[in-house]
């Protein structure tokens, strides 16, 4: 591991964040399939700007779901590799339960972009698209 001495103990990710267009169903979505808990919505009328934050589990690592009146899609295709985030994993308990949710998902008409596998790097995972087409992997 490198370490940063000006920077004193190991940073961790606090939350991730969606600009999204439909705040509800995306927030539905990840409390449903990834047993998140969202807190209550927060809402800056003056900016048009409505959030909620989701936590799962143990983890301190939160995800952001916002819309704000003035931010829209831009036609990028979701689908593609592209430079930026391109998705995030959820960890799930075991290669089974990937499995399972990534069959329920299909069942429930979400696209899965990459079958269950083994990758090189060790990860046993398959790739979902979630209501407006962000790329999670989902790993066991």
């Amino acid at each position: 591991m490198i370490e940063n001495p000006d920077i004193g103990s190991m940073s961790i990710i606090a939350h991730l964040a969606i600009y999204c267009t439909d705040l509800e169903v995306m927030r539905e979505y990840y409390i449903k399939y990834f047993g998140a808990v969202s807190n209550g919505r927060y809402t800056n009328v003056k900016k048009g700007f409505n959030s909620y934050f989701l936590s799962f589990g143990e983890s301190p690592m939160r995800l952001e779901l916002m819309t704000r009146q003035d931010i829209y899609e831009k036609g990028v295709n979701q689908n593609a590799e592209r430079l930026g985030l391109t998705h995030f994993a959820m960890q799930l308990e075991s290669k089974q339960a990937v499995d399972e949710l990534t069959n329920r998902l299909r069942t429930d008409g979400f696209e899965i972009a990459g079958e269950p596998r083994t990758t090189g790097d060790g990860y046993y995972e398959s790739v979902v698209l979630d209501p407006e087409g962000n790329r999670i992997e989902i790993v066991g």
